[in-house]
């Protein structure tokens, strides 16, 4: 019906259409207010309903406050009564009935409960197709206070209606199909139904697959896998899509003779068997078995409908959230490392951990790369974003990431040059990250923060404190806004103490600001385990337990006190081209240093390869060259020695000249060295060479007469 008044229109006419069975609207109209009726018309295709005068009357609703909306009358409907209804209306339009009919409370403005009733009538297009519902609705109040009983609206049907309610609101927080089968199979579950035990079985390959039996025990022997065209209730219910209410022992033993016998001890005096159908198509059976009760009526036999229909749409839905996660997961893990290398001097810790609320896929990611000297770069990063793309800009920037540190460039360099890559991307994501260049010989850790939270630092008592490091804008902003200057924080990491690196949704907590969060992470972290790997276990067990809609990475990075620090030092000094005084003066240099730091009869070997290398500097080169002395910590006493130039051109083997001297500079640096090799720096390169001055006493030389090692194949 339509609503209004017909006050004021020509001829007299009221504005209302006919009512349901043709009833007369002008009586609705002129006698509504006085007998507590009203009419209403709900345009099922523009979801609009009109409702008289009389009708929001019923409602105790100022005709002012409602603009057409059926949701706007939630006010005034109690919510348990209005899941009903709607759950009811849904119904008839779902199995063709013309109409319908329900008691239901409302709540007026000044909070009294009253009892209203409405009846509607289905209009259908001639294929079927549901498009209007006109109805009336009425005061209900003293026709149910004189007689509830007589009218079914006992307790029994409270109770049996919150059983959909119930068990909708317990399948709301269930996400996967295990989380259901678990609700399912607890005794609170059974509790939900009203029933004495429940069955499920879910299709896999052709066949029905009990996944859930309860109370404990109720198993029957022989139908964990059952085929379809068995006579089965649950194998009946999904070949028909019908469900199938057992009315009473005579008749579960009638009409399933072979399953009968099993369960009959159990007491069992009527059944209802579901289809658990989602998309148009069966995926399981749900089987509820009553020792309380025989027969079904029509309102009961709905709200088990229903019930059955709840379970089925989170079924579907946990379906499809693992077939997502696992997908998500896959591409997720396919972008991390798949191994971490070890690092003689530190110990490292990494995890990651996805969302547990929200999508399952993002782009935090870490890294660890090794770099020339014993030394590594530490990345931990977060793109924006929680989507596949997020996760597949983040694998090609933690590839850039890898590639820059391992040319040698510093680490300003290396954050510079991938947030130009980002910003050539061609998308709209920017990320955070943090890179951390570290040696373990001498505990110097040079810090790069492009927009990425703060590390931290925990001592050896197991104290952890927050690291402040001066940073950039996040990668891509940086090089959109001609902002690419990063600058390099340095500490030393004395050993025993760990670098935390780690992503923002560690620390982020809703209602809290970050200082907040920090200042929780550094409590966890105190009073946490001390092993490395288990302190990152439980640092994302925390995470999981709190929940949140961001992924988490975590590297921790412990420098090793296995070898305390040698004495000794470092030295360098630049050499430049044609200047004889400087070459004489690092001559020296090298020559000085060895016999301070106590080389021993391998002397005159360092200082020969040294001044080889440095000469191959000046002769190959076109600028000068930068040789660099210093001691290792470790088991072994160690000297370095490093010659770096601005030429990226790769030593190679030549041919020796007619002298027999020229082109025997790399062979002798091999044969007489004990390990060296080349490694990038960005625009130019290192040659290195160490040599073990004091060996442990298991020190066998390894002298072959070969030019061996990963360099072989560039002389």
């Amino acid at each position: 019906m339509t609503a209004g008044s017909g006050g004021g229109e020509a001829a007299g006419r009221c504005r209302c259409t006919a009512g349901p069975e043709g009833q007369d609207c002008c009586f609705l109209h002129e006698f509504g207010h006085e007998f507590r009726m009203g009419g209403f018309d709900w345009d099922l295709l523009t979801g609009r309903m009109v409702m008289d005068d009389g009708a929001l009357n019923v409602f105790d609703m100022d005709p002012a406050d409602y603009d057409g909306d059926p949701a706007t009358l939630g006010s005034r409907v109690l919510p348990d009564e209005a899941r009903r209804l709607d759950a009811l209306v849904a119904q008839a339009l779902k199995d063709g009935s013309e109409r319908y009919g329900a008691y239901f409370r409302i709540r007026t403005r000044a909070g009294v409960q009253r009892w209203t009733h409405t009846q509607g009538v289905v209009r259908r297009e001639p294929d079927g197709r549901p498009v209007r519902i006109v109805g009336i609705v009425r005061d209900a109040s003293e026709e149910l206070s004189e007689s509830a009983a007589r009218l079914g609206l006992d307790e029994g049907r409270r109770r049996r209606t919150s059983v959909v309610e119930g068990m909708t609101a317990a399948l709301a927080h269930a996400r996967t199909v295990q989380d259901i089968i678990g609700l399912l199979n607890d005794s609170q579950g059974l509790e939900h139904f009203g029933a004495a035990s429940l069955v499920m079985g879910l299709m896999e390959s052709g066949r029905i697959h009990l996944v859930a039996e309860g109370p404990d025990g109720a198993f029957v022997p022989g139908t964990r896998f059952t085929r379809v065209d068995e006579p089965y209730p649950m194998s009946e219910v999904i070949r028909t899509l019908r469900p199938r209410f057992i009315e009473s022992p005579e008749d579960f033993a009638e009409s399933y003779p072979l399953l009968w016998p099993h369960i009959s001890g159990l007491g069992i005096t009527s059944a209802a068997y579901l289809p658990l159908i989602a998309q148009a198509r069966p995926i399981g059976a749900l089987g509820l078995l009553y020792s309380d009760r025989t027969g079904f009526s029509p309102d009961e036999r709905n709200l088990l409908v229903a019930l059955g229909s709840s379970i089925a749409q989170s079924l579907q839905r946990a379906v499809l959230y693992e077939q997502e996660h696992d997908l998500a997961e896959g591409l997720q893990q396919a972008m991390l490392p798949r191994r971490i290398p070890d690092v003689p001097g530190a110990q490292i810790a990494v995890r990651y951990r996805s969302a547990r609320l929200g999508r399952d896929i993002g782009g935090d990611w870490y890294d660890l790369i090794p770099l020339p000297g014993g030394r590594f770069g530490a990345v931990i990063g977060d793109v924006q974003g929680h989507d596949t793309h997020a996760a597949a800009v983040m694998g090609q920037l933690r590839i850039v990431l890898r590639a820059y540190a391992a040319e040698g460039h510093t680490p300003a360099t290396v954050m510079a040059r991938a947030s130009v890559f980002l910003h050539e991307l061609d998308t709209d994501r920017f990320a955070t990250c943090t890179y951390a260049e570290a040696d373990p010989a001498t505990g110097l850790v040079q810090i790069v923060r492009a927009g990425h939270v703060d590390p931290m630092i925990q001592d050896r008592d197991g104290t952890a404190h927050r690291l402040p490091v001066e940073g950039g804008l996040p990668l891509g902003l940086s090089a959109e806004f001609g902002r690419l200057d990063y600058p390099v924080t340095a500490v030393e990491l004395d050993p025993g103490r760990t670098l935390m690196l780690y992503t923002d949704g560690l620390v982020e907590k809703p209602g809290a600001d970050l200082d907040e969060g920090l200042q929780w992470l550094s409590s966890l972290v105190k009073r946490g385990p001390r092993d490395l790997d288990q302190l990152a276990d439980h640092l994302c067990d925390v995470v999981d337990e709190r929940g949140g809609e961001d992924d988490v990475a975590v590297l921790l990075l412990r420098r090793a006190d296995a070898h305390p620090p040698q004495t000794g030092g470092r030295l360098q000094q630049h050499v430049g081209q044609n200047d004889p005084e400087a070459l004489r003066s690092a001559r020296h240099m090298i020559r000085a240093a060895v016999r301070a730091w106590g080389a021993g009869e391998r002397s005159d070997e360092i200082e020969l390869v040294a001044d080889e290398l440095v000469t191959n500097a000046l002769m190959h080169t076109d600028g000068g060259a930068i040789v660099t002395l210093r001691m290792l910590a470790g088991p072994d006493r160690r000297l370095r020695v490093e010659v770096e130039d601005r030429s990226s051109a790769l030593p190679r083997r030549r041919k020796a000249g007619d002298a027999g001297v020229s082109g025997r500079g790399l062979l002798l640096v091999d044969r007489i060295s004990d390990l060296w090799g080349v490694e990038p720096r960005g625009g130019g390169k290192c040659v290195w060479c160490e040599f073990v001055t004091e060996r442990p006493p298991e020190w066998t030389p390894d002298r072959s007469g070969e030019l061996t090692g990963e360099w072989t194949g560039l002389l």
